[in-house]
């Protein structure tokens, strides 16, 4: 996994675990996303919306677990150009490499730790493409895309792009060196990502070593979520399973606990997992495709929007 790393994390702040007074979140159900294809055919595994309510996972909307594959030559699959409105959209390359271009000059090249941070909020259209070098040799593919919605104050916001290179995550420790936190965006025990959000959240990847356990204070006003990209272990106190591909829901608190199990599969050595939490907005969704807004009447506005070409054209470059 080429995600940013180190060679020795002991150099890096360490997060001290949370006290003895914490309250440590439990895990509430344990989630496997469910696989399916997105684009123009490329694998995902989706463990919200469809196994879960968004109600639970608010404020985020959709999680894509891309890969990982391992492209032939010919085989790599983007999106054709297309639509959104009314969240945003966080794509973060682990492996391989993703074009992104849209409609107001945004975009860029991203692979390797990288992750691309585009604000749809009033509207634009855009388009994520594997770059040609990897179309013809093929070769390895992982990310992981993830929605975050906007509230009804910001739904038309104007559109933003943060290229957010690798070698801006945030890095530290945890308080036993045995894991590797990245920190995308949000504060993870006072370690803050580089990220820019509207809506406030905390993002990290982190590497947990075979029979280390991370223990981290959180938010109590978020909700928190762990994703396994690969490996297994355990979540909370309680010591749950779960494993790649699975989403561990945590309930109330203010710490939680991820553990990696001894033994791990010699194709992927340590657990890899996704932090996620946010504040949750508590307003009302209303969906179609594209476009996530509060209101049926504003969905029917954003089609007549897209369809009069007031959310962009696509550029005369790329036609």
């Amino acid at each position: 996994m080429p995600a940013v790393s180190v060679d020795d994390v002991l150099v890096l702040p360490h997060i001290p675990a949370p006290d003895a007074a914490a309250m440590q979140r439990p895990v509430q159900r344990i989630v496997t996303g469910l696989s399916t294809f997105e684009g123009e055919g490329f694998p995902v595994r989706r463990p919200f919306p469809g196994r879960m309510s968004l109600r639970d996972s608010d404020p985020f909307l959709l999680l894509d677990h891309m890969g990982a594959v391992e492209w032939g030559a010919g085989e790599p699959k983007g999106t054709p150009w297309h639509p959104h409105r009314g969240f945003e959209t966080v794509t973060y390359i682990i492996d391989g490499a993703f074009e992104h271009q849209d409609s107001t000059g945004g975009g860029g090249y991203i692979s390797d730790g990288a992750t691309q941070w585009m604000t749809a909020g009033s509207g634009l259209l855009h388009i994520e493409t594997p770059p040609e070098s990897l179309v013809l040799k093929g070769g390895l593919f992982h990310g992981v895309q993830l929605w975050v919605n906007l509230p009804a104050s910001l739904k038309m916001t104007q559109p933003r792009y943060q290229d957010i290179g690798s070698g801006q995550v945030a890095l530290a420790t945890s308080a036993d060196g045995g894991s590797l936190i990245r920190v995308i965006a949000g504060s993870v025990g006072g370690v803050e990502g580089p990220g820019v959000t509207w809506t406030p959240i905390t993002y990290a990847h982190v590497t947990i070593q075979p029979g280390a356990e991370v223990r981290l204070p959180w938010n109590p006003e978020f909700n928190a979520m762990v994703y396994a990209l690969a490996g297994r272990g355990t979540a909370g106190n309680e010591r749950t399973p779960f494993s790649e591909g699975q989403l561990a829901w945590f309930g109330e608190g203010d710490a939680i606990t991820v553990r990696a199990d001894e033994a791990q599969d010699s194709r992927t050595p340590t657990l890899e997992v996704l932090l996620l939490g946010g504040k949750p907005i508590r307003e009302a969704i209303a969906h179609h495709g594209p476009f996530v807004m509060n209101t049926r009447e504003e969905i029917v506005q954003a089609m007549e929007d897209f369809n009069a070409g007031r959310m962009g054209q696509v550029p005369a470059s790329a036609r």
